[in-house]
């Protein structure tokens, strides 16, 4: 890794030609290692938050929405868009679980980040696992339609393993949170 300019692209333009209220797109002017030259076309995006929730038996949150790229319903985690490019996604991922779920949390952990396509999408989702849950009232957006489904953390890691869940961000959240979690419990049997 030491030495990667035999891979690096270079930006030589961009050049925005769609703008919509949640991405845009541009067309990339790039620079190949080899000195040659290509285009790259970029879904620009500010970036989203995803939330695993668990509870105190290790039950997790999803939420079951269509999806019109999909063109289906999906289960999914609660997540959403950043508002603003300076937004803290902790913040936003509050605001998520509390809008999708009625849930707020007193631990947050971060998961680190999952990028769905990175060769044509820029949109770096920020993942965390919210414990510690209270139960309130959701307030989902006038345009968002979801179903809160309750199922332990061992479901829905084989769900994943056995390829029943298409959506990315939860796929990885799942592995995540369930190694997070597993190397607690043997921290925990160890302990004198």
């Amino acid at each position: 890794m030491a030495n990667e300019k035999h891979l690096v692209e270079t930006d030589l333009s961009r050049e925005r030609v769609w703008r919509g209220p949640v991405f845009e797109v541009e067309v990339r002017r790039v620079r190949l290692p080899d000195g040659n030259g290509a285009r790259r076309d970029v879904v620009c995006h500010k970036g989203a938050v995803a939330v695993l929730p668990i509870d105190e038996d290790g039950a997790v949150y999803l939420v079951r929405q269509w999806r019109a790229g999909y063109g289906g319903l999906t289960l999914e985690l609660p997540a959403g868009k950043l508002d603003s490019d300076g937004e803290e996604p902790l913040s936003a991922a509050k605001r998520e679980l509390l809008e999708e779920t009625g849930f707020t949390a007193s631990r947050w952990t971060s998961l680190g980040e999952f990028y769905g396509s990175p060769a044509i999408l820029d949109e770096k989702i920020h993942l965390f696992l919210a414990e510690g849950l209270t139960a309130g009232e959701s307030h989902c957006d006038a345009d968002e339609f979801v179903e809160v489904v309750k199922m332990p953390l061992g479901e829905l890691v084989a769900r994943v393993m056995a390829g029943d869940l298409p959506d990315g961000k939860t796929q990885c959240a799942a592995l995540r949170a369930e190694k997070i979690r597993s190397n607690k419990q043997t921290e925990a049997s160890h302990a004198i």
